[in-house]
């Protein structure tokens, strides 16, 4: 929904590779080489140093005899392409071809959310999950901002992208993925009027297919333009069995420009398994960004987890199956 007037694992890659390259730089010492190894992928790393461990002995000696850059180049792709093999998943079947503004997860979270979520701090086991979003990007200069908060907060958001976008900055689309975020559908020219068939195609798939070409991702959620579940658009996704994704929490940010109206919007609508709708694109989001450190912090405060929307979905299903087997 940008301003009205400006449209805006099955894990081919061993783990076992990184793991070795990553212990080999930590044992000698490199420490260009340790901080390029992402904070969040590290605790999921089990090193396997046994000589007769596997099949990838040839490929880890490969990474061990190259320079320090080229381990950070070569540790970076293998990390890039986990990212893409993990965005790839087909989404939970329940959420097929349907429309949802929020993902509904209990109590028996903190029992599976492990694979997915970092252990919460302090005495509270059971951390809320939350999933920021942004729509119209990639933007030039605003992107970029919204990707360094994330990052220095350690924080994965899912990215609603158009595709024309998409196609004059790729290099952004390309960022969103290597650095973890889901990335989704939200047409290819963000236009607000009715779509026949073959017009809702050509806005869908074209976008899909750009995605496609520059991350490597085939996208799977898709969200219409002003969240216009009428003219055309979402019944085509909805056929082509995108989730359709709406939000619980809607920033205004295309309306309002002072970040406290932005921030208090969302915390009061805020909730567990929640969608928070905000913008990277489509304008002038200045104070979108001064507002989202803030944001974070009183999310956070408020016993907060952020995660992206297909986690959202995972972690529900992980659940309805946990509380299938408890009968």
């Amino acid at each position: 929904m940008a301003d009205r007037h400006l449209f805006v694992g099955q894990r081919s890659l061993s783990l076992a590779v990184i793991a070795a390259a990553l212990s080999f730089i930590s044992g000698c010492s490199l420490p260009a080489a340790r901080s390029a190894s992402p904070r969040s992928f590290l605790p999921e790393i089990t090193p396997n140093l046994n000589p007769q461990a596997d099949s990838n002995t040839s490929q880890e000696k490969a990474l061990v005899a190259q320079p320090n850059q080229a381990y950070k180049q070569a540790i970076s792709k293998l990390i890039q392409q986990e990212n893409i093999q993990r965005l790839n998943k087909p989404i939970p079947a329940e959420f097929q071809g349907k429309t949802f503004k929020d993902i509904k997860v209990n109590s028996a979270i903190k029992a599976v959310a492990k694979g997915t979520l970092d252990k919460p701090s302090g005495q509270d086991a059971t951390l809320k999950p939350i999933a920021l979003t942004f729509d119209d990007g990639p933007w030039p200069s605003s992107t970029v901002q919204a990707l360094d908060v994330l990052k220095k907060n350690n924080v994965k958001a899912t990215f609603f992208v158009v595709g024309r976008q998409v196609q004059k900055y790729p290099q952004l689309a390309k960022r969103i993925v290597a650095e973890g975020h889901a990335i989704a559908n939200h047409s290819w020219s963000h236009q607000y009027h009715r779509y026949n068939q073959v017009g809702a195609a050509n806005e869908i798939d074209k976008t899909a297919d750009i995605v496609y070409k520059i991350t490597g991702v085939k996208t799977n959620l898709f969200r219409p333009p002003g969240g216009i579940l009428n003219n055309g658009l979402a019944a085509y996704a909805q056929q082509k069995k995108y989730g359709v994704v709406m939000w619980s929490a809607d920033s205004l940010d295309w309306r309002y420009h002072n970040p406290n109206v932005l921030i208090n919007r969302i915390l009061k609508e805020a909730s567990t398994g929640g969608i928070v709708l905000m913008h990277d694109g489509g304008g002038d989001r200045s104070k979108t960004l001064r507002a989202l450190p803030q944001l974070m912090g009183e999310l956070k405060k408020r016993g907060y987890k952020f995660v992206t929307v297909p986690e959202l979905m995972e972690m529900q299903q992980k659940d309805k199956e946990l509380m299938a087997r408890k009968g």
